[in-house]
């Protein structure tokens, strides 16, 4: 029986069950850069179970889709892995009341307003920075110099104040920002490597093609990072 349907109580009448069509009406005017692909990467990362008709095609019940919904919406306003998300879940499936991850209880998290923008006084404040610590960052290349920042740019300020807590100075992640690139890189050639031979990749598709291969290396560097502590405290 599929995780949607377990979802049903015993007796209640059907529910109306979309196709992937349809939950893509209701769901991109939130999530703009949703699409087929996505969704079925979602499935394939066990966020979402949709069930499947007799001729394969997916169908979503309102819970799944109100599923997605809560995926996205974290992902989005408060930059959780994945995996994290899936932690939460998982919990909430085993019927258990995990603490939310909205930035403040899940590990890994910060939250910020997406839509905002931030002028140089508001980074500063919002972080706790100072200003010569925002032009530190700016100049490691950890934070591009602009007059109006963003709420990644913020993210990344309050990390920078963080680490600052451990001795760590802007100038010490500078390679952090290389090797960013170098993986962006990487992943750019992989994609566009992978689409040789077929037909030529939409935009979005390309970009649901990189972010998927972006989160698997991303959960191998949690894995290798996580062993390399273990070998420390042995």
């Amino acid at each position: 029986m599929s995780a949607s349907a377990r979802r049903q109580v015993a007796g209640a009448p059907r529910l109306t069950l979309l196709s992937i069509g349809q939950v893509l009406a209701k769901l991109t005017p939130e999530f703009s850069d949703l699409s087929p692909s996505k969704l079925r990467f979602l499935e394939d990362r066990h966020l979402v179970s949709p069930e499947r008709t007799p001729a394969g095609y997916r169908t979503y019940s309102p819970a799944d889709v109100e599923r997605l919904r809560f995926v996205l919406t974290v992902q989005r306003d408060h930059y959780l892995p994945l995996r994290v998300i899936k932690d939460y879940l998982d919990e909430v499936d085993a019927g258990r009341n995990p603490a939310l991850p909205n930035g403040q209880k899940a590990k890994g998290a910060v939250a910020v307003n997406e839509r905002a923008k931030y002028t140089r006084k508001d980074m500063t404040d919002h972080s706790g920075a100072l200003a010569s610590v925002l032009d530190a960052a700016v100049s490691a290349g950890l934070i591009e110099a602009k007059k109006v920042y963003l709420a990644q740019d913020l993210i990344v300020l309050k990390c920078v104040v963080e680490a600052s807590k451990f001795g760590i100075e802007p100038r010490h992640l500078r390679g952090m920002r290389l090797a960013v690139d170098r993986e962006i890189g990487l992943v750019s050639q992989a994609v566009k490597a992978s689409s040789k031979g077929s037909q030529t990749m939409s935009k979005t598709e390309f970009r649901d093609k990189a972010g998927e291969l972006s989160e698997v290396l991303t959960t191998m560097r949690g894995v290798l990072t996580r062993e390399a502590l273990e070998r420390l405290e042995s």
